[in-house]
């Protein structure tokens, strides 16, 4: 059987220095969209101009499908919009994925140093999937599993993820 991780970290999206950072949405919370978000009859999600507000479209399948592996997963933002990440997590309705959300301005290493002293989950035990590369970098310092997400998450991503965390790991 596969080895899976302990803790699979999730970023959001977010503006950070000028830097494309989608990863769950294409857009950042911080200058695309004009919150407080709402959720029309319909079941769409607007901003407060209108605009349209969109997951990528197998966002909710990836959650899910960790959910069914009973790998626990967290949220790890440094947007400075906090409360309409947190917003439009419940919104989608995606915030029973979330057993921990480190969602404020701030290096991704204190995320990771947090999410490790809440779980008491290694690092090595860890998968993160962020769209920055820089982020990928510094977390993977730690002895992070890292994926780049160069397009969004979705379930080929996630597999890349798992795959390659189970590669790290020795042993019986």
């Amino acid at each position: 059987m596969t080895r899976l991780p302990k803790l699979v970290v999730l970023d959001l999206g977010e503006e950070r220095l000028g830097e494309l950072n989608y990863t769950l949405w294409p857009f950042w919370v911080d200058t695309h969209v004009d919150p407080p978000f709402h959720k029309n009859r319909d079941g769409t999600i607007r901003d407060r101009r209108g605009k349209n507000i969109l997951l990528y479209p197998e966002v909710p399948e990836v959650l899910e499908r960790l959910k069914s592996l009973g790998v626990p997963v967290a949220a790890a933002s440094r947007t400075g919009e906090i409360e309409g990440a947190n917003q439009l997590l419940e919104l989608f309705d995606l915030v029973k994925y979330f057993a921990y959300r480190e969602i404020y301005p701030g290096s991704k290493v204190t995320h990771f140093e947090r999410l490790h002293h809440m779980t008491g989950f290694p690092f090595s035990q860890m998968v993160f999937f962020d769209d920055e590369k820089r982020n990928i970098i510094d977390i993977g310092r730690l002895g992070v599993t890292c994926i780049h997400t160069k397009n969004g998450m979705n379930l080929q991503v996630l597999a890349q993820g798992l795959e390659k965390f189970a590669k790290t790991q020795v042993g019986p």
